[in-house]
């Protein structure tokens, strides 16, 4: 406790040595008192007035703070920018002011000057009277001008002080023109607010208006919609009736076909293949072969290579859809079958067909007395021994460069055996493409062309799901045909 008071007595005593060192530097260059008989100006009024000055000038352009608040924010930046505005105006007073400053600040130094050398002078003065009085005249003059320069100050004075009461009378004007703004401005704030209010009314009577159309244009579409499928319904179901009507007299029509067909010829030679089994032989083929149109749109694809010939054979003709694409080609065709029903239904048509056995039909004409021969799904039911022969009879009753068309179902696909070629009770064996070309080339026939047809995926969708190749190579087209020319 004891070394606290004496480091704290230490403490004071170093700072009144300090406190005595600053006063006698004061005194040494702001002597006062008495300088021998002559009293010293005392220069610490003008000191603060100096000061004083010095404050006013650094505070020129400032702002006096107010409360805060939204309201002097905004006084105070628009004072701010007042002032910032008028500085241009103020400038040079505020130099001058500042030289004035500069000015007593000269003066002030002049006395403090002339204190001092009045206080060496006292020193001196006791020696040398001249001097003295030399020193007292230069005193008068430099106290002469010190008042001519208190004067000028004085004047200078008088004139910040009619800047004063002029900027009073600006700020008066200037806080009534904020006032003004500020009104204008809370007005612009209103219009800008009703705009607002009245554009935000027109968006939600547009949106109204729209969401109205939308709603009209819905209805509208959605009626048409249903009158389009209403439309559709009855097209559906005319459809259905056209196509029931339809059947109805194909039956019939086979109804009448068969009531009209004469007995039975006796039967030709014992070589003629089987008639077949005894079954409705046109509804059979009506459902698993398929209809005369289906049919007819297969075929379609011989008519290219028929349509330059002169006279046709269809042997094996069926329904004569082959012989009607003939006549619609421009092609002189005739049939040959040994079905009753088929041929009496050929004729009904106005299609030239007789009933005969094929190998009778082929070996009673004329050499070269064709220029093409058709048969479609007829070799599968000959017998196998047979087929080359029918073959070299076809080569010969055709002209040079006559056209021997055969289809018949393919068995390198598989699902012809699980589907097709086993339906027919009337099938004997497959033929395989490459055992009918061996027989076509060895009867003289050339350019030989092999088509795979109606490819086995299309009416098996599940085959879809096996690899491409392995697709082509076991379950490609049903029925194959091969063409060929005789040389």
């Amino acid at each position: 406790m004891a070394d606290d008071d004496s480091s704290a007595g230490l403490k004071a005593e170093e700072i009144a040595e300090v406190v005595r060192e600053i006063r006698e530097r004061v005194r040494a260059r702001y002597p006062t008192g008495w300088a021998g008989s002559v009293a010293l100006p005392d220069l610490l009024p003008v000191l603060r007035a100096r000061d004083a000055a010095e404050a006013k000038v650094a505070s020129i352009g400032t702002v006096n703070p107010r409360a805060p608040g939204v309201l002097n924010a905004l006084i105070q930046a628009s004072k701010k920018t007042a002032a910032r505005l008028l500085g241009w105006h103020v400038r040079e007073q505020v130099e001058f002011n500042r030289s004035m400053v500069n000015a007593i600040e000269a003066v002030l130094e002049a006395l403090n000057e002339n204190n001092r050398a009045l206080s060496r002078l006292a020193a001196i003065g006791k020696a040398a009277a001249e001097s003295d009085e030399r020193l007292r005249a230069e005193f008068s003059e430099r106290l002469a001008a010190t008042e001519r320069l208190l004067g000028n100050a004085r004047e200078e004075a008088r004139e910040l002080k009619d800047i004063r009461s002029h900027w009073a009378e600006w700020r008066q004007e200037w806080e009534k023109k904020l006032s003004t703004n500020e009104v204008q401005f809370l007005r612009s704030i209103a219009d800008l607010q009703a705009g607002f209010t009245h554009r935000a009314t027109l968006m939600e009577t547009n949106f109204r208006d729209l969401t109205k159309s939308q709603h009209k244009d819905f209805t509208l579409t959605l009626e048409q919609s249903a009158l389009d499928l209403q439309k559709r319904l009855w097209a559906d179901l005319e459809k259905v009736r056209l196509e029931f009507d339809r059947l109805i007299h194909a039956e019939l029509r086979l109804v009448r076909q068969r009531a009209a067909v004469s007995p039975p010829e006796p039967a030709q030679a014992a070589s003629a293949p089987a008639a077949g089994p005894a079954f409705d032989f046109m509804w059979f083929a009506e459902r698993f072969r398929g209809s005369r149109e289906y049919v007819r749109d297969k075929q379609k694809f011989y008519v290219p290579f028929f349509k330059e010939c002169g006279l046709v054979a269809d042997l094996g003709c069926g329904r004569g859809e082959f012989l009607e694409l003939m006549k619609e080609a421009g092609v002189e065709a005739s049939g040959v079958d040994l079905s009753d029903e088929c041929v009496a239904l050929c004729r009904s048509e106005g299609l030239p067909v007789e009933k005969a056995d094929l190998f009778a039909y082929l070996d009673a004409l004329a050499d070269s007395a064709l220029d093409g021969i058709f048969l479609a799904q007829v070799v599968e039911h000959l017998p196998p021994e047979r087929i080359p022969e029918l073959i070299r009879l076809a080569a010969a009753k055709l002209a040079k460069g006559g056209l021997l068309a055969v289809e018949t179902p393919n068995p390198e696909c598989l699902a012809v055996f699980a589907t097709h070629f086993l339906l027919d009770p009337s099938h004997t064996r497959p033929i395989p493409a490459g055992l009918l070309n061996f027989y076509m080339e060895e009867a003289g026939f050339g350019k030989i062309e092999i088509h795979r047809l109606s490819p086995a995926v299309e009416s098996m969708p599940a085959l879809a799901s096996l690899p491409d190749d392995f697709r082509e190579a076991f379950f490609g087209g049903l029925d194959y045909a091969i063409l060929g020319r005789r040389l």
